[in-house]
């Protein structure tokens, strides 16, 4: 991830994956409505997910971002915050039946996915804010991320 923000702040999003609907609108949100002003102050947009790198670019095409999009195989970043969750076997059934099967979008051919999570690092890399989100329905609002960033580089 470092190669992808080189030495500048980032704001760093896990998301679930290019399947999920909450996913898909919080990205177009942030491009339409944090991106700019992120821009503007020199910070990095990252979205990461533990879908396969062909995943990562069809959101990212699906949803016109301009912002880089990475694939995160065997959830490596989702594991290391403490953010990974899988489905239920009940969730796990009815994703199923419904067509999703979360191993075969998975890079890593598990049905993991991070809790929705945004994380702010400033150019050090060190991280200076984490909102988790255990209601995959929820995500950070764009002000409160520029709030926390605007506290972050006190």
């Amino acid at each position: 991830m470092h190669g992808a923000v080189g030495n500048q702040p980032a704001v760093v999003v896990l998301y679930r994956g290019a399947w999920c609907p909450y996913c898909n609108i919080t990205v177009r949100t942030y491009q339409s409505e944090l991106l700019p002003e992120l821009t503007r102050r020199g910070v990095a947009l990252v979205a990461i997910s533990p879908q396969t790198p062909d995943g990562s670019l069809t959101m990212r095409q699906k949803n016109e971002l301009t912002f880089t999009v990475l694939s995160d195989p065997g959830n490596q970043v989702a594991r290391s915050v403490g953010v990974l969750s899988a489905p239920t076997t009940q969730a796990r059934a009815a994703q199923l039946r419904l067509g999703l099967d979360l191993a075969t979008v998975n890079a890593d051919g598990t049905a993991g996915v991070p809790m929705p999570t945004t994380i702010i690092t400033g150019a050090d890399h060190i991280v200076g804010w984490v909102d988790v989100h255990p209601d995959y329905t929820t995500r950070s609002e764009p002000a409160q991320i520029l709030a926390a960033l605007d506290g972050a580089s006190r």
